[in-house]
This record gives C-alpha cells, sequence and structure tokens, in this order.
C-alpha cells in the first residue's frame, strides 16, 4: 500500500498547461487537418512488418468516410 500513497497527492498547479488546454478549446481543425491525423493515426497503428505505407495510410483515409 505504501507505493500508491504518492499517487494521491494533488498534482501541482502548471498555468502554461492550463493556458494551453484553454487555447485548444477554441481551436479550430479543419477538414485538411483532420484527414493528415487520420492518416499518422493509421500509419502509427500499423503492425510492425505489415504492407502498410504512410501513403496507402494517406489513401485509405481519404476514401472511407467517418460519421
Amino acid at each position: 500500500m505504501a507505493e500508491r500513497k504518492a499517487a494521491l497527492k494533488r498534482a501541482p498547479k502548471r498555468p502554461e498547461l492550463q493556458a494551453l488546454l484553454e487555447q485548444a478549446k477554441t481551436t479550430v481543425v479543419s477538414d485538411e487537418e483532420l484527414l493528415e491525423q487520420r492518416a499518422s493515426f493509421v500509419y502509427g497503428n500499423a503492425p510492425k512488418g505489415s504492407r502498410i505505407t504512410k501513403e496507402s495510410a494517406v489513401n485509405s483515409v481519404k476514401r472511407i468516410r467517418v460519421t
């Protein structure tokens, strides 16, 4: 139980992080940026040794519609 006590402390104040979080709430993501993020997610989560390339990930996110 002694190992868990450190996790029960309150997180330190981080004003820089709080300011960034507030700024992120008002940021609008364009459709192009969203497609880039999806392609990056697909490529980054592909298993090692797979035939998925960055180009194939970009092509797939352009064809698949997420609703």
